[in-house]
């Protein structure tokens, strides 16, 4: 197995409202032509978002998650900055704040948030990561 990971897909409650949320903060939506799901290019992989009792049904596990699922999202800034003016937009849009951003203890700056279906997400700037200009993330050796 090469390791790559290729495309992150979320289980949400309503697929027309959490696209919206995604678009609204600027993300452009691919293969439009593909009802049921929504696909976004992020940089080297792909970001889906499909109906949360499909995704269960599709992997054969119950519908029923509730709490800490044991993962989080991260979207990396290019800046500081950046941080506060994402989770400012990403609060507007009615994300739930969990963590206001603050220096961290490994260098950084970064706060959590949930999305409009509960899903946790980092958004954080490391300056020990570069992103390239297609947004990929390069980790030093």
């Amino acid at each position: 197995m090469e390791q790559r990971i290729s495309l992150v897909t979320l289980g949400v409650k309503d697929l027309p409202r959490s696209t919206a949320f995604f678009e609204a903060l600027g993300w452009k939506r691919s293969v439009k032509n593909a009802p049921g799901v929504s696909f976004f290019q992020c940089g080297s992989m792909a970001f889906g978002l499909f109906p949360r009792n499909e995704l269960a049904k599709d992997a054969g596990v119950p519908d029923d998650g509730s709490g800490f699922e044991g993962f989080s999202i991260a979207y990396n800034t290019r800046s500081k900055d950046e941080v506060d003016q994402v989770l400012k937009k990403i609060q507007s849009l009615g994300a739930k704040i969990v963590k206001p951003a603050e220096e961290v203890f490994w260098g950084g700056y970064s706060g959590y948030f949930r999305d409009l279906d509960g899903h946790l997400w980092e958004v954080a700037w490391n300056p020990g990561f570069e992103i390239d200009e297609s947004g990929a993330v390069k980790l030093p050796d």
